[in-house]
Protein backbone atom coordinates (compact mmCIF):
# COMPACT_ATOMS: atom_id res chain seq x y z
CA UNK A 1 0.00 0.00 0.00
CA UNK A 2 1.07 3.25 -0.91
CA UNK A 3 2.42 6.15 1.44
CA UNK A 4 0.01 8.65 2.53
CA UNK A 5 2.97 10.76 3.81
CA UNK A 6 2.58 14.93 1.70
CA UNK A 7 6.54 15.88 1.37
CA UNK A 8 8.49 18.86 0.38
CA UNK A 9 10.65 18.10 -2.22
CA UNK A 10 12.37 21.46 -3.27
CA UNK A 11 12.96 22.36 -6.75
CA UNK A 12 13.76 21.05 -9.57
CA UNK A 13 12.09 17.44 -8.65
CA UNK A 14 10.66 18.66 -5.93
CA UNK A 15 7.51 18.53 -8.47
CA UNK A 16 5.68 15.77 -7.37
CA UNK A 17 2.37 16.41 -5.92
CA UNK A 18 1.06 16.88 -2.46
CA UNK A 19 3.93 19.49 -1.69
CA UNK A 20 2.85 20.54 1.74
CA UNK A 21 4.92 20.33 5.38
CA UNK A 22 4.34 17.82 7.81
CA UNK A 23 5.14 18.27 11.42
CA UNK A 24 8.07 16.12 10.53
CA UNK A 25 9.73 18.14 8.04
CA UNK A 26 9.37 22.14 10.19
CA UNK A 27 12.45 22.10 10.90
CA UNK A 28 13.76 21.34 7.30
CA UNK A 29 11.64 24.19 6.27
CA UNK A 30 13.35 26.60 8.35
CA UNK A 31 16.62 25.20 7.00
CA UNK A 32 15.77 25.05 3.55
CA UNK A 33 14.66 28.76 3.55
CA UNK A 34 18.50 29.26 4.02
CA UNK A 35 20.52 26.92 2.36
CA UNK A 36 18.42 26.33 -0.63
CA UNK A 37 18.60 29.90 -2.16
CA UNK A 38 22.23 30.40 -1.08
CA UNK A 39 23.03 27.68 -3.00
CA UNK A 40 21.03 27.66 -5.99
CA UNK A 41 22.42 31.38 -6.23
CA UNK A 42 26.14 30.55 -6.12
CA UNK A 43 25.41 27.66 -9.04
CA UNK A 44 23.43 30.02 -11.07
CA UNK A 45 26.14 32.52 -10.71
CA UNK A 46 29.66 30.07 -11.36
CA UNK A 47 27.59 28.18 -14.12
CA UNK A 48 26.11 30.68 -16.21
CA UNK A 49 29.10 32.78 -16.80
CA UNK A 50 31.45 29.15 -17.03
CA UNK A 51 28.67 28.05 -20.07
CA UNK A 52 28.20 31.90 -21.46
CA UNK A 53 31.86 32.09 -21.92
CA UNK A 54 31.94 28.69 -23.61
CA UNK A 55 28.75 29.86 -25.75
CA UNK A 56 30.63 33.00 -27.09
CA UNK A 57 33.52 31.34 -27.96
CA UNK A 58 31.77 28.30 -30.06
CA UNK A 59 29.58 31.15 -31.87
CA UNK A 60 32.95 33.44 -32.68
CA UNK A 61 35.07 30.35 -34.28
CA UNK A 62 31.78 28.88 -35.41
CA UNK A 63 33.37 28.48 -39.08
CA UNK A 64 36.52 25.58 -37.00
CA UNK A 65 33.56 23.47 -35.56
CA UNK A 66 32.97 19.85 -35.81
CA UNK A 67 30.34 17.55 -34.46
CA UNK A 68 32.30 17.78 -31.38
CA UNK A 69 31.43 21.45 -31.22
CA UNK A 70 27.95 20.82 -32.39
CA UNK A 71 27.52 18.42 -28.96
CA UNK A 72 29.36 20.86 -26.88
CA UNK A 73 27.28 24.26 -28.36
CA UNK A 74 24.11 22.18 -27.57
CA UNK A 75 25.24 21.00 -24.55
CA UNK A 76 26.05 24.13 -23.01
CA UNK A 77 22.39 25.47 -23.73
CA UNK A 78 21.02 22.89 -22.57
CA UNK A 79 22.97 23.81 -19.50
CA UNK A 80 22.14 27.22 -19.44
CA UNK A 81 18.20 26.28 -19.69
CA UNK A 82 18.47 24.68 -16.68
CA UNK A 83 20.55 27.37 -14.98
CA UNK A 84 17.52 29.41 -15.75
CA UNK A 85 15.28 28.06 -13.81
CA UNK A 86 17.49 28.31 -10.98
CA UNK A 87 16.74 31.84 -9.39
CA UNK A 88 12.98 31.07 -9.41
CA UNK A 89 13.14 27.70 -7.66
CA UNK A 90 15.76 29.81 -5.22
CA UNK A 91 12.92 32.84 -4.48
CA UNK A 92 10.57 29.86 -4.24
CA UNK A 93 12.68 27.86 -1.68
CA UNK A 94 13.11 31.77 0.34
CA UNK A 95 9.16 32.27 0.25
CA UNK A 96 7.81 28.99 0.55
CA UNK A 97 5.21 30.92 -2.15
CA UNK A 98 4.82 30.87 -5.72
CA UNK A 99 4.19 33.88 -6.72
CA UNK A 100 5.15 33.94 -10.55
CA UNK A 101 1.62 32.83 -11.75
CA UNK A 102 0.87 29.53 -13.46
CA UNK A 103 1.96 30.48 -17.03
CA UNK A 104 6.10 30.71 -15.24
CA UNK A 105 5.38 27.90 -13.20
CA UNK A 106 4.78 25.80 -16.62
CA UNK A 107 7.76 27.55 -18.33
CA UNK A 108 10.57 27.29 -15.44
CA UNK A 109 9.14 23.74 -15.46
CA UNK A 110 10.03 23.55 -19.03
CA UNK A 111 13.14 24.98 -18.73
CA UNK A 112 14.17 22.85 -15.57
CA UNK A 113 13.49 19.43 -17.72
CA UNK A 114 14.41 20.39 -21.19
CA UNK A 115 17.79 21.39 -19.64
CA UNK A 116 18.29 18.23 -17.61
CA UNK A 117 17.35 15.93 -19.96
CA UNK A 118 19.34 17.83 -22.74
CA UNK A 119 22.16 18.14 -20.85
CA UNK A 120 22.32 14.40 -20.05
CA UNK A 121 21.15 13.17 -23.84
CA UNK A 122 23.83 15.56 -25.57
CA UNK A 123 26.27 14.24 -22.88
CA UNK A 124 25.26 10.57 -24.15
CA UNK A 125 26.24 11.94 -27.96
CA UNK A 126 29.40 13.25 -27.18
CA UNK A 127 30.33 9.82 -25.74
CA UNK A 128 29.00 8.10 -28.75
CA UNK A 129 30.75 10.74 -31.19
CA UNK A 130 34.03 9.76 -29.47
CA UNK A 131 33.34 5.93 -29.72
CA UNK A 132 32.18 6.26 -33.23
CA UNK A 133 35.50 8.48 -34.58
CA UNK A 134 38.09 6.46 -32.78
CA UNK A 135 36.49 3.02 -32.31
CA UNK A 136 35.01 2.86 -35.89
CA UNK A 137 36.91 5.38 -37.72
CA UNK A 138 35.97 4.33 -41.45
CA UNK A 139 32.43 3.69 -41.09
CA UNK A 140 31.94 6.69 -38.48
CA UNK A 141 28.39 8.68 -39.03
CA UNK A 142 30.29 11.17 -38.07
CA UNK A 143 32.63 11.47 -41.03
CA UNK A 144 33.08 14.49 -42.73
CA UNK A 145 31.46 14.23 -46.02
CA UNK A 146 28.54 13.17 -43.71
CA UNK A 147 29.38 15.53 -40.97
CA UNK A 148 26.02 18.40 -41.51
CA UNK A 149 23.92 15.91 -42.18
CA UNK A 150 24.52 13.72 -39.18
CA UNK A 151 24.62 16.95 -36.92
CA UNK A 152 21.13 18.54 -37.83
CA UNK A 153 19.70 15.15 -37.52
CA UNK A 154 21.23 14.12 -34.38
CA UNK A 155 20.67 17.49 -33.02
CA UNK A 156 17.12 17.61 -33.55
CA UNK A 157 16.96 14.10 -33.00
CA UNK A 158 18.05 15.00 -29.15
CA UNK A 159 16.01 18.17 -28.81
CA UNK A 160 12.73 15.76 -29.64
CA UNK A 161 13.99 13.56 -27.27
CA UNK A 162 14.75 15.74 -24.37
CA UNK A 163 11.12 17.57 -25.15
CA UNK A 164 9.41 13.30 -24.95
CA UNK A 165 10.80 12.80 -21.75
CA UNK A 166 10.01 15.99 -19.55
CA UNK A 167 6.47 16.04 -21.24
CA UNK A 168 5.09 13.54 -18.13
CA UNK A 169 6.11 16.44 -16.15
CA UNK A 170 5.53 19.29 -17.91
CA UNK A 171 1.79 18.32 -18.58
CA UNK A 172 0.82 18.12 -15.35
CA UNK A 173 2.61 21.38 -13.32
CA UNK A 174 0.43 23.52 -12.39
CA UNK A 175 0.03 26.32 -9.49
CA UNK A 176 -2.10 25.12 -6.39
CA UNK A 177 -3.40 26.59 -3.11
CA UNK A 178 -2.79 24.43 -0.46
CA UNK A 179 -2.36 25.69 3.20
CA UNK A 180 -2.86 29.09 2.18
CA UNK A 181 0.41 28.75 0.22
CA UNK A 182 0.66 29.07 -3.58
CA UNK A 183 2.51 26.14 -4.80
CA UNK A 184 3.73 25.04 -8.40
CA UNK A 185 3.87 21.38 -8.41
CA UNK A 186 3.06 18.57 -10.70
CA UNK A 187 -0.54 16.90 -9.66
CA UNK A 188 -0.86 13.51 -11.32
CA UNK A 189 -4.28 12.24 -11.95
CA UNK A 190 -5.40 10.00 -9.57
CA UNK A 191 -5.24 6.71 -10.04
CA UNK A 192 -2.58 6.51 -12.85
CA UNK A 193 0.78 5.79 -12.24
CA UNK A 194 2.71 8.74 -13.61
CA UNK A 195 3.96 9.65 -10.11
CA UNK A 196 5.67 6.06 -10.03
CA UNK A 197 7.08 6.54 -13.86
CA UNK A 198 8.42 9.67 -13.43
CA UNK A 199 10.46 8.52 -10.27
CA UNK A 200 11.30 5.45 -12.90
CA UNK A 201 12.48 7.93 -15.90
CA UNK A 202 14.53 9.91 -13.99
CA UNK A 203 16.58 6.85 -12.44
CA UNK A 204 16.83 5.50 -16.02
CA UNK A 205 17.35 8.25 -18.06
CA UNK A 206 19.43 10.02 -15.44
CA UNK A 207 22.00 7.85 -14.44
CA UNK A 208 21.78 4.16 -15.64
CA UNK A 209 21.84 4.69 -19.42
CA UNK A 210 23.92 7.88 -19.32
CA UNK A 211 26.96 5.98 -17.21
CA UNK A 212 26.19 2.54 -19.07
CA UNK A 213 26.94 4.17 -22.42
CA UNK A 214 29.93 6.39 -21.08
CA UNK A 215 31.27 2.67 -19.44
CA UNK A 216 31.17 0.92 -22.60
CA UNK A 217 32.19 3.41 -24.75
CA UNK A 218 35.55 4.57 -23.02
CA UNK A 219 36.31 1.17 -22.00
CA UNK A 220 36.61 0.41 -26.09
CA UNK A 221 37.95 3.88 -26.44
CA UNK A 222 41.04 3.59 -24.14
CA UNK A 223 42.60 0.82 -25.10
CA UNK A 224 43.29 2.27 -28.43
CA UNK A 225 44.40 5.13 -27.33
CA UNK A 226 46.79 3.39 -24.97
CA UNK A 227 48.25 1.57 -28.03
CA UNK A 228 49.09 4.64 -29.72
CA UNK A 229 52.40 6.37 -30.21
CA UNK A 230 50.94 9.97 -29.49
CA UNK A 231 52.20 12.05 -26.05
CA UNK A 232 48.87 13.03 -25.70
CA UNK A 233 47.48 9.87 -25.36
CA UNK A 234 47.86 9.80 -21.43
CA UNK A 235 46.24 13.25 -21.61
CA UNK A 236 43.13 12.08 -23.44
CA UNK A 237 42.60 8.88 -20.98
CA UNK A 238 42.98 11.03 -18.00
CA UNK A 239 40.02 12.88 -19.39
CA UNK A 240 37.69 10.30 -20.18
CA UNK A 241 38.41 8.54 -16.95
CA UNK A 242 37.55 12.30 -15.34
CA UNK A 243 34.33 12.50 -17.54
CA UNK A 244 32.90 9.15 -16.18
CA UNK A 245 33.99 9.54 -12.40
CA UNK A 246 32.63 13.42 -12.09
CA UNK A 247 29.45 12.20 -13.32
CA UNK A 248 29.34 9.36 -11.24
CA UNK A 249 30.13 11.10 -8.11
CA UNK A 250 27.86 14.02 -8.82
CA UNK A 251 24.43 12.23 -9.79
CA UNK A 252 24.75 9.12 -8.25
CA UNK A 253 23.92 10.30 -4.70
CA UNK A 254 20.55 12.18 -6.24
CA UNK A 255 19.34 8.93 -8.12
CA UNK A 256 20.15 7.14 -4.97
CA UNK A 257 17.85 9.44 -2.74
CA UNK A 258 14.92 9.37 -5.77
CA UNK A 259 14.95 5.58 -5.67
CA UNK A 260 14.33 5.76 -1.89
CA UNK A 261 11.74 8.34 -1.97
CA UNK A 262 10.45 6.08 -4.93
CA UNK A 263 10.18 3.01 -1.95
CA UNK A 264 8.81 5.71 0.03
CA UNK A 265 5.93 6.44 -2.51
CA UNK A 266 4.76 2.73 -2.54
CA UNK A 267 4.79 2.53 0.94
CA UNK A 268 8.30 1.29 2.22
CA UNK A 269 10.39 3.48 4.92
CA UNK A 270 6.55 5.10 6.10
CA UNK A 271 7.66 7.12 9.24
CA UNK A 272 8.05 9.85 10.21
CA UNK A 273 11.95 10.18 10.76
CA UNK A 274 12.80 8.62 7.30
CA UNK A 275 10.51 11.28 5.58
CA UNK A 276 13.09 13.76 7.44
CA UNK A 277 15.52 12.29 6.54
CA UNK A 278 15.03 11.64 3.04
CA UNK A 279 13.99 15.57 2.71
CA UNK A 280 17.08 16.59 4.23
CA UNK A 281 19.41 14.45 2.16
CA UNK A 282 17.26 15.84 -0.95
CA UNK A 283 18.72 19.00 -0.52
CA UNK A 284 22.37 18.02 -0.17
CA UNK A 285 22.77 15.45 -3.03
CA UNK A 286 20.31 17.96 -5.44
CA UNK A 287 22.82 20.64 -4.94
CA UNK A 288 25.62 18.40 -5.80
CA UNK A 289 23.77 17.00 -8.86
CA UNK A 290 23.19 21.04 -10.17
CA UNK A 291 27.11 22.08 -9.79
CA UNK A 292 27.62 19.46 -12.64
CA UNK A 293 26.56 22.56 -15.06
CA UNK A 294 29.28 24.77 -13.47
CA UNK A 295 31.52 21.99 -13.93
CA UNK A 296 30.26 20.70 -17.43
CA UNK A 297 32.35 23.92 -19.17
CA UNK A 298 35.65 22.99 -17.42
CA UNK A 299 35.63 19.12 -18.29
CA UNK A 300 34.18 19.93 -21.88
CA UNK A 301 35.59 22.90 -22.98
CA UNK A 302 38.41 24.75 -20.81
CA UNK A 303 40.45 20.95 -20.56
CA UNK A 304 40.48 20.83 -24.49
CA UNK A 305 43.74 22.96 -25.68
CA UNK A 306 42.16 24.15 -29.01
CA UNK A 307 39.48 25.58 -27.10
CA UNK A 308 41.98 27.33 -24.32
CA UNK A 309 43.96 28.79 -27.12
CA UNK A 310 40.67 30.10 -28.60
CA UNK A 311 39.09 31.30 -25.54
CA UNK A 312 42.62 33.03 -24.83
CA UNK A 313 42.35 34.41 -28.01
CA UNK A 314 38.66 36.11 -27.59
CA UNK A 315 40.20 37.45 -24.02
CA UNK A 316 43.01 39.11 -26.15
CA UNK A 317 40.68 41.00 -28.08
CA UNK A 318 37.94 41.71 -25.77
CA UNK A 319 40.54 42.54 -23.23
CA UNK A 320 43.77 43.83 -24.62
CA UNK A 321 45.24 45.81 -22.07
CA UNK A 322 45.71 43.12 -19.73
CA UNK A 323 46.13 40.34 -21.87
CA UNK A 324 48.22 41.79 -24.15
CA UNK A 325 50.52 43.09 -21.65
CA UNK A 326 50.76 39.72 -19.49
CA UNK A 327 52.04 38.43 -23.09
CA UNK A 328 54.34 40.65 -23.57
CA UNK A 329 55.76 40.18 -19.83
CA UNK A 330 56.29 36.35 -20.66
CA UNK A 331 58.10 37.15 -23.33
CA UNK A 332 60.32 39.41 -22.11
CA UNK A 333 60.89 36.83 -19.00
CA UNK A 334 61.54 33.89 -21.43
CA UNK A 335 64.24 36.15 -23.73
CA UNK A 336 65.57 37.28 -20.21
CA UNK A 337 66.21 33.81 -19.08
CA UNK A 338 67.68 32.82 -22.37
CA UNK A 339 70.23 35.61 -22.25
CA UNK A 340 70.65 34.67 -19.08
CA UNK A 341 71.63 30.90 -20.23
CA UNK A 342 73.80 32.18 -22.90
CA UNK A 343 76.22 34.41 -20.70
CA UNK A 344 76.57 30.89 -18.07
Amino acid sequence: MRSNITTKDFPAYNLFPDEVYTPCNTNIKAFSQVFLPTLYSIVFIVGFIGNCLVVCVLVKFHKRSNMSDVCLFNLTLSDLLFLLSLPFWAHYALTSQWTFGSFMCRTVTVFYMLGFYGSIFFMILMTIERYSVIVHTQTSLFSKHRSVRASIALVLFMWTLSLGASLPTVIWAQVNNKSEEWTCSVEYPEGTEWRSFSYMELNILGLIIPLSVMVFCYSRIIPILMAMKSQKKHRAVRLMLVLVSVFFLFWTPYNIVIFLKFLQYLGYMHTCEWDQDLNMAMQWVETIAFCHCCINPIIYAFVGQRFRKLFLRILKEWFPCCFGRIRTTATELCQRMSTMQTHQ
